[in-house]
């Protein structure tokens, strides 16, 4: 079913979702069930399912140089849906990149989806690889999430790279796109980057995932300059719980987001990283009963492979 069925089949009702990352190849996926399990209690309609780009590593040769190679280190993202799918029947969202594949590479990955039962897909550009300090489309690749919307919209209508197939099972595909509240850290401008949303909501885009924030009036005045803007499908709210005492300083930087002093001022007053994930538990928990308190029609909350502090959360809150 599709992230937009959910939402109209609450009837207004808050649901919840979280977000995964597959674990690093070699592991097994065990572990990650285990975060999983707890929190199915809270029947959550969907669950996202990261996607990493590809990344350098250094191979020493027997010369003594060294080898430069290309790999993955968390592949398996839509395998892994299959499995969460098939094993809770619950609807899975994988992501889907603009950095790191071609358009060819994205096509197959959407006809896998496609023959799996995956009904949801979240089109991202991506970030930049570690060594480049701002983002290079890949080769033959999307350059922007709105290309990659475009074209997930067109295999929705039968339109492949290179033909236009007459088929009777077409892909229908609910797509969901990032949405920043406190703007992208590349756009020059919060209404600019209202407009980059907005093209990508006028490609197709079906709803909306917003970045962490850890200020509830950013989201509210987010939602209400992005309907000004012509911008009319649900924006779900993404909250991530803060965990350890050096997310003050690691949040603000790679993200560019502001933290509350209040905030800022109980997690200094912390001993030990232990007092700070219970601090960021219970401020996630006042953030999650004001947005749903306000109708938000889902809580997504960015776990990162972890459950016990949002299994904490959603306890209080669901």
């Amino acid at each position: 079913m599709k992230v937009t069925e959910h939402i109209k089949k609450a009837n207004g009702k808050t649901l919840f979702s979280f977000e995964i990352i597959p674990p690093k190849k070699g592991n097994s996926i065990d572990q990650l069930y285990d975060n999983i399990d707890p929190l199915m209690e809270f029947k959550p309609p969907f669950i996202d399912v990261t996607t990493s780009r590809e990344e350098y590593i250094y191979i020493d040769k027997e010369n003594g140089l060294l080898d430069r190679r290309i790999t993955r280190m968390r592949p398996g993202s839509v395998g892994i849906c299959a499995a969460i799918k098939h094993k809770y029947d619950v609807d899975t969202v994988p992501h889907v990149l603009c950095g790191g594949f071609s358009k060819e590479e994205t096509e197959y990955l959407l006809v896998d989806c496609h023959y799996l039962g995956i009904d949801n897909v979240m089109a991202l550009r991506g970030d930049a690889m570690s060594h480049q300090k701002y983002f290079k489309p890949t080769e033959g690749g999307h350059e922007f999430a709105k290309g990659l919307v475009e074209q997930i919209q067109n295999l929705n209508c039968g339109k492949y790279l290179h033909n236009v197939l007459e088929v009777d099972d077409k892909s229908n595909f609910c797509i969901g796109v990032a949405g920043y509240p406190e703007k992208h850290i590349e756009a020059p401008s919060l209404c600019t980057d209202l407009k980059r949303l907005k093209e990508k909501v006028d490609a197709g885009a079906d709803y909306v995932v917003t970045q962490m924030f850890f200020d509830n009036s950013k989201y509210f005045e987010f939602v209400k300059a992005a309907k000004e803007a012509g911008i009319n499908v649900p924006i779900i709210p993404g909250i991530k719980p803060l965990a350890v005492k050096k997310h003050l300083q690691l949040l603000p930087q790679v993200f560019k987001i502001d933290l509350p002093e209040t905030l800022i001022e109980d997690v200094q007053k912390c001993d030990n990283n232990k007092q700070v994930r219970e601090v960021g538990i219970e401020w996630a928990v006042q953030q999650s009963k004001e947005l749903m308190a306000a109708g938000v029609p889902v809580l997504h909350y960015y776990s990162m492979g972890k459950s016990d502090n949002v299994y904490a959360i959603a306890s209080q809150v669901f």
